[in-house]
């Protein structure tokens, strides 16, 4: 089962008394659609979250892109540490949400942390688990569950994210995040509007209540 957030240790429980996390490093504000890890670009700060949500996506060869997983305060993105250690490029991007902040801590820096804080390692341990345990769901839903149940799944992981019952977005976005056609998600919002799941406006989609059960 995937760990809850809160099971996660503080990160400035793993620092020295007194020290914060936006000592480490330098820290940005984005707006939504800003893009805070460009795919292909080299990774020399790890971003940690500590405002708002990100979503990560990556894209293929035809530039159609896909949400993996979100990141909340207090989380990193695994595969940017990954990248970063590795010395390599960064293999998917990571784009604001919402209004959010950033620290970019650089990759040395977080090195001789974890070699000062077993604390440290212990998170990334713990992050490293939940985003493979969202992966594995990722690859699960696409294999193996209808779009329909993808698309009901997305709009429930997005609004948990959010904190809301309420998305502004179109269905255009909608199928480029889910990897399919516009066309296919207009439909299939249709059905569950008439199943009673959801409800549509003008680029709006509510949740009702009978959408949030799992399905």
């Amino acid at each position: 089962m995937m760990k809850n957030r809160a099971d996660l240790p503080s990160l400035d429980s793993a620092l020295e008394a007194g020290q914060k996390i936006s000592d480490l490093g330098i820290t940005k504000q984005f707006e939504p659609g800003d893009t805070i890890v460009n795919e292909h670009a080299s990774v020399r700060s790890i971003p940690f979250i500590t405002k708002g949500s990100v979503k990560v996506m990556q894209s293929d060869e035809d530039y159609k892109e896909m949400v993996l997983y979100y990141l909340r305060p207090g989380e990193t993105c695994i595969m940017s540490f990954l990248a970063g250690i590795s010395h390599d490029t960064s293999k998917v991007r990571a784009v604001a949400e919402e209004a959010c902040e950033v620290v970019f801590i650089p990759v040395h820096t977080f090195q001789e942390l974890i070699g000062k804080h077993p604390e440290w390692l212990s998170y990334i341990f713990q992050i490293y688990h939940m985003r493979f345990e969202e992966l594995l769901e990722v690859v699960n839903a696409i294999s193996f569950k209808k779009m329909d149940v993808r698309l009901l799944k997305f709009l429930q992981k997005r609004c948990a994210v959010m904190q809301t019952d309420t998305l502004s977005l179109t269905h255009e976005q909608l199928a480029h995040e889910l990897g399919t056609a516009r066309e296919v998600v207009s439909r299939l919002l249709k059905q569950l509007e008439n199943e009673g799941m959801v409800e549509l406006g003008r680029n709006r989609i509510r949740l009702l209540p009978a959408g949030k059960l799992n399905r």
